[in-house]
């Protein structure tokens, strides 16, 4: 259970950091701007949230896949092979945990003063600055319950990293397919003990993510 559970950390850890850095960019470009389709793209980054987990391993297989639009690609230019991969299992983690950021992250940038982002402007600074000094600060504690909630999912992601990743016990078996396994193979016992230790994990990232959501209030 411990390589297990080493590797269910090492997923969610890398699928947070990747799922925050496109959640919280989308969302302070999407949060400052107007276009058409703007409404369809805002959907299209909350679908994995709504969508079963095995459609997305599906659309992930047609996409990143050894015969897939891009995965084709990389195993033909630089001999990389996603497919049954730790790897594979950080992508799917980061696409189902995407929409916890992105929304979290969104709505915390819309109730920033619009006031101080026209005062730093005034005062010179540029789009950067602006987001380092003085967005990312007020959205702080939003924008981190957001990480929180993408880490638990992340944590429990099992249909999608099934379809990508496989059940390799060491290499790509996660917490959450080895309580699948376990029951499968009618080891309670075992299942019990990894449902428990995934429990408090979450429980734990839960309720420090509901202090934030609080605090912001």
């Amino acid at each position: 259970m411990l390589i297990a559970l080493w590797l269910t950390l090492k997923v969610a850890l890398l699928a947070t950091l990747i799922a925050g850095l496109a959640g919280i960019g989308l969302a302070w470009w999407l949060a400052r701007s107007k276009f058409p389709g703007k409404g369809i793209l805002d959907a299209i980054l909350v679908l994995p949230m709504v969508l079963p987990p095995t459609v997305i391993g599906y659309y992930l297989i047609v996409l990143i896949g050894r015969n897939g639009a891009l995965g084709r690609h990389l195993h033909d230019w630089f001999g990389i092979n996603l497919m049954f991969t730790w790897q594979g299992a950080v992508i799917a983690a980061s696409v189902v945990s995407l929409p916890l950021v992105y929304k979290g992250a969104y709505a915390a940038f819309e109730e920033v003063d619009g006031r101080f982002a026209h005062a730093a402007r005034t005062l010179g600074a540029g789009e950067f600055e602006l987001f380092m000094r003085v967005a990312l600060p007020l959205a702080i504690r939003g924008i981190a319950a957001g990480l929180m909630l993408a880490f638990a999912r992340a944590m429990g992601e099992f249909g999608a990293t099934l379809m990508i990743a496989g059940n390799l016990p060491g290499k790509t078996q996660t917490l959450s397919i080895a309580v699948y396994e376990a029951v499968q193979a009618g080891e309670d016992g075992r299942a019990l003990c990894i449902t428990l230790t995934m429990s408090v994990v979450c429980m734990a990232v839960l309720v420090v993510s509901g202090r934030l959501l609080q605090a912001r209030h």
